[in-house]
């Protein structure tokens, strides 16, 4: 028996496709919008196509941008690099307003039980621009669990050897906690307190 019909099962399924969005949550979802205007509706779906066509990453940082080049990169020097996982790390460290160096996003992070390995991560962009020169320090702001300390020591052993500062995030931040889910009182002090690897 068909519990919905075609076009709300079909809204309801691609709402499921949503991180963190089961079924209950798609059905209130799909149900929203179909009791929106159609203005509404026209507005909401717009907004999502011009976000797929405008969002890029950025060709130096890897943080999202709607040119080739990110605002930061463009305004801040590159002395300081905050290397985090995914975009979204940026946005939650930005809030603190308490950094004012550039990012290195790695998309990703070393999971050898899911096939992810060094290669397969932004890990030689970020030691291309390392070599490029001017770099002081390196934040590792990968997330404190088993994949995220795995990858910062990786890379503290890249480039501990080129004289270049490395530092983590201090504690205060639990392990197995994403930096996106973190307090900004608790996130702040870790970035204040940050340790040499």
């Amino acid at each position: 028996m068909q519990v919905y019909i075609e076009p709300i099962g079909r809204l309801i399924n691609e709402f499921t496709k949503l991180p963190g969005v089961g079924a209950k949550t798609a059905q209130r979802y799909a149900y929203k919008v179909v009791n929106m205007t159609e203005e509404e509706a026209k507005n909401f779906a717009e907004s999502i196509l011009d976000a797929k066509r405008k969002v890029h990453y950025c060709k130096i940082c890897g943080n999202f941008s709607e040119g080739e080049i990110c605002e930061i990169c463009k305004n801040r020097t590159a002395e300081t690099i905050c290397v985090v996982k995914e975009p979204k790390d940026c946005v939650a460290i930005e809030k603190l307003a308490e950094f004012n160096g550039v990012y290195h996003v790695l998309h990703g992070t070393i999971s050898p039980l899911n096939g992810v390995g060094p290669s397969d991560i932004r890990i030689r962009e970020l030691l291309e621009r390392i070599k490029a020169g001017g770099v002081k320090e390196i934040i590792l702001a990968t997330n404190p669990d088993v994949e995220g300390e795995a990858t910062a020591m990786y890379i503290s052993g890249l480039i501990k050897p080129l004289g270049i500062k490395v530092t983590r995030l201090a504690s205060g931040i639990s392990i197995g906690t994403d930096l996106e889910y973190a307090d900004e009182v608790t996130l702040a002090r870790a970035f204040v307190d940050r340790k040499p690897m």
